[in-house]
């Protein structure tokens, strides 16, 4: 029997999508639906590794955890991770095929597009369920042609879509109704209902306003999701727009917000932490006094590296270990702490090399075969246990590495420790995920005796609210026949 397949749209980014998704594959997998997410393009520079060695955006990795399933390159077949304004890696199911500008890319989606049914095809047939989530906006009417990632898939596969909204960012009604008035005829009969989300306050007062809507278009409200505070769940993308109230700060730490920052998810544990204050500074901040600066992956190492010059942050972080402060970089990060990044073939740009921040005896070539794997170990300090994925183009070599910061299984060295203890760097995503390595790298930082905090507990206990929420505030019969091929009754009479 052929897998039902629900597709979540967004009037907006960042609308709840990918949260929809995984609380309605817990959903399905609590009711021992055999479930897969799916998404055919992605875009965004956070990212996981597959159990097939490739790799996909990390929120549908979240998801494949929520449906109880280990992540594979067939959840996200086609992933876009942007290198520059008007460019981006293309990476088709979960290996980069290379590098293209946007008018290179739109003419190439047809192949992309194959790319997207066939996986579409192996999850229908091995599945009970496929709940889809799209990218962006359906009404991005400039992306129409050749479309992907929303329309263009549901027409080709002939499933329904359900259009969430985030009520929280105002003008929710105006969202809903101008996105139905720029799809076409076929497409707004596709559409067999509305989820508003991130709903606070009485219900009550928002009645006319669903009464309104369910009358002006003939579809129903599937159900208004309230504000869930305190998610812990991976972003897509974007940075964090919260900053969580705490009582008992006792390490503060400073992240650059890079121009192509990547795998920031490294850092949610940190800002879950009660006694951890993160914060991520901009190119208008001055970097405040912290006890650890961390410098991220980056999609753009040589460019970003750049940036970091060019506000001010040789000189700050200079200033922040004359006066004892540690430092510490993950993956592009760690590589800027060398002496050099070479790019001879120009993988992430023009061909060249860059003369890194010098913290660290070691450089890095680029080479265009990426190292995708996930890895397991002990850190240095402690011997504390640590997991995680590698992603990354870089290859270094030099004295800085005889003195590793993990080791991982099998013996393999990876990252670096300076000799004083100052100054760490890591390959490895996911650094501070696991409780032992946490409280190790903390109390390198400054902070010892830290809470115990334990992220996976963390993101298992948001993936259930999830579930319970879309239980306790949407149709849940309109969605099992929708997965069922029913969508004949769920018009409402204007």
């Amino acid at each position: 029997m052929k897998a039902g397949v629900l597709m979540v749209q967004g009037c907006t980014s960042d609308a709840g999508k990918s949260t929809l998704v995984a609380g309605l594959c817990r959903w399905l997998h609590r009711r021992g639906v055999a479930v897969a997410p799916f998404k055919p393009q992605n875009m965004a520079l956070n990212s996981a590794v597959t159990v097939d060695g490739g790799e996909i955006g990390r929120a549908q990795a979240v998801q494949a955890q929520a449906a109880g399933v280990p992540p594979h390159t067939d959840f996200n077949p086609v992933l876009l991770k942007p290198n520059s304004d008007t460019g981006a890696q293309v990476i088709v199911h979960g290996h980069a095929i290379g590098n293209m500008e946007a008018q290179h890319y739109h003419d190439y989606k047809r192949i992309a597009m194959e790319a997207v049914l066939a996986s579409h095809h192996r999850l229908t047939s091995q599945y009970e369920a496929v709940i889809v989530e799209g990218a962006g906006s359906p009404a991005e009417i400039n992306l129409r042609d050749r479309d992907i990632a929303n329309m263009g898939y549901a027409e080709a596969v002939d499933c329904p879509v359900v259009l969430i909204a985030d009520i929280d960012r105002g003008g929710v009604f105006a969202h809903l109704v101008g996105t139905l008035a720029l799809l076409s005829e076929s497409e707004r009969r596709r559409v067999a209902g509305f989820v508003i989300n991130r709903f606070r306050g009485d219900i009550a007062l928002l009645q006319p306003g669903l009464d309104w809507l369910i009358q002006e278009t003939g579809k129903p409200v599937l159900g208004v999701l309230p504000y869930l505070h305190g998610l812990q769940l991976e972003a897509e993308d974007a940075l964090p727009r919260d900053t969580p109230h705490k009582n008992d700060i006792r390490l503060r730490v400073v992240v650059p917000a890079l121009p192509r920052i990547s795998n920031h998810t490294d850092f949610d544990v940190l800002r879950a932490h009660p006694q951890v204050d993160l914060r991520f500074v901009g190119p208008d901040e001055a970097p405040p006094a912290c006890d650890l600066i961390v410098l991220p992956g980056t999609k753009s190492t040589r460019a970003d590296l750049a940036w970091l010059r060019e506000h001010g942050w040789t000189q700050s972080i200079t200033r922040h270990l004359r006066y004892g402060g540690k430092v510490m970089g993950i993956c592009g990060g760690f590589q800027m702490l060398g002496c050099f990044v070479h790019d001879p073939q120009g993988v992430e740009g023009e061909p060249g090399s860059s003369e890194g921040l010098g913290w660290l005896e070691m450089e890095t070539t680029l080479e265009r075969r990426k190292q995708l794997r996930r890895v397991g170990g002990k850190l240095v300090l402690g011997e504390a246990r640590v997991s995680g994925y590698e992603i990354h183009c870089g290859v270094s070599r030099g004295a800085a590495l005889n003195q590793p910061s993990s080791l991982l299984d099998g013996g393999v060295p990876d990252g670096a420790l300076s000799p004083d203890g100052q100054v760490m760097g890591s390959y490895v995503h996911g650094l501070f995920d696991e409780p032992q390595a946490l409280s190790a790298l903390l109390a390198w930082a400054g902070l010892r005796d830290a809470s115990s905090i334990d992220m996976a507990a963390l993101r298992e206990a948001s993936i259930e609210r999830l579930a319970d929420a879309i239980e306790r505030h949407l149709d849940t019969h309109a969605l099992r026949r929708l997965l069922q091929g029913d969508a004949g009754d769920m018009a409402c009479a204007p």
